[in-house]
């Protein structure tokens, strides 16, 4: 098995316009955890998520939509809560409105109790995000808890910090980081905001050298538009981003560089090349709406890659 996520997946619900006025939603399914396994296993990669489902009426949904991806659901345990659900609108220049009823959902009641050790040791990378850890105290407990697992059985951690102050304080995120820091072997921060927020600095290539100097040892910074600055291998390189011919909804785009980018290292890429593969597949999700719902398949990111 090549990745395992923890973390949150919910029901999303996009339209065209404001959420006030708009008639028609599109339903499917987002959360960062998710959306960079199905960008991994897209690609072909072999990926598992570890969460709860809540026992509502989208829980069949949600299993089914999950089971056609190619996810293992071995620890996607059922649990008698409701499901996180989120509204999303796209509005003229490009600005993005939101709208979440994720409060005690069933993801959130993750715990360490729920981390398999043995789950863990049947992947090469076990991901998380600040989103994972956000959720709730418990689901923090077991972001920690599956980290310090997997190190100790020689599975790479992988940690996207993705700042959401709608969730908590920047106090409580600077402090889970500085938690998960030690059991991390890679660090997928966004710039500039979120590395100036937790690192002090604006400049991707400061911020790169400040993280390995910590001990961690590969760094992609991902700048958007500008593409990604990756610390690895003793050297900074800087990849540009892959522009499509037009950007509709960027939601989504971090998690989607994410899963190329993992999907890349599984199969012996070189940081690099996994890097470029990665600014391809966030490049191509941008031309369509929804975190999930756009992201391309393996032929045709291969396709623009060549």
């Amino acid at each position: 098995m090549d990745i395992v996520s923890i973390g949150e997946c919910m029901i999303e619900m996009f339209c065209e316009g404001s959420l006030s006025e708009s008639r028609t939603f599109t339903k499917t399914f987002a959360g960062d955890a998710m959306n960079m396994l199905v960008a991994a296993s897209r690609l072909g990669a072999k990926t598992g998520f570890i969460t709860h489902v809540g026992n509502d009426p989208f829980k069949s949904f949600l299993l089914d939509a999950w089971t056609a991806e190619g996810i293992d659901l071995t620890c996607a345990t059922p649990l008698d809560r409701n499901n996180g659900l989120y509204f999303i609108s796209l509005l003229p220049g490009g600005e993005r409105e939101f709208t979440y009823y994720r409060a005690g959902s069933a993801a959130s009641c993750l715990s360490p109790d729920d981390i398999d050790p043995a789950y863990i040791g049947r992947f090469k990378f076990v991901y998380a995000s600040g989103i994972s850890q956000a959720i709730s105290p418990s689901s923090r407990a077991a972001v920690k808890k599956a980290f310090e697992i997997a190190c100790a059985q020689g599975v790479r951690t992988v940690f996207d910090p993705n700042l959401r102050l709608r969730l908590w304080s920047i106090e409580d995120a600077r402090q889970a980081l500085e938690e998960i820091l030690p059991f991390t072997d890679i660090l997928l921060p966004g710039a500039p905001d979120e590395i100036e927020q937790f690192l002090g600095v604006r400049d991707p290539e400061a911020a790169i050298r400040i993280v390995q100097d910590r001990g961690i040892e590969t760094v992609a910074v991902k700048c958007g538009s500008e593409g990604v600055a990756l610390g690895a291998e003793g050297k900074i390189t800087c990849v540009p981003a892959y522009r499509p011919e037009t950007v509709v909804d960027t939601s989504g785009a971090g998690d989607a560089f994410n899963g190329g980018f993992l999907y890349g290292l599984s199969t012996g890429m070189t940081p690099v090349e996994a890097a470029r593969l990665g600014t391809v597949i966030a490049g191509l999700k941008v031309r369509g709406r929804g975190a999930v719902f756009s992201l391309p398949r393996r032929e045709e990111v291969f396709e623009r890659m060549r």
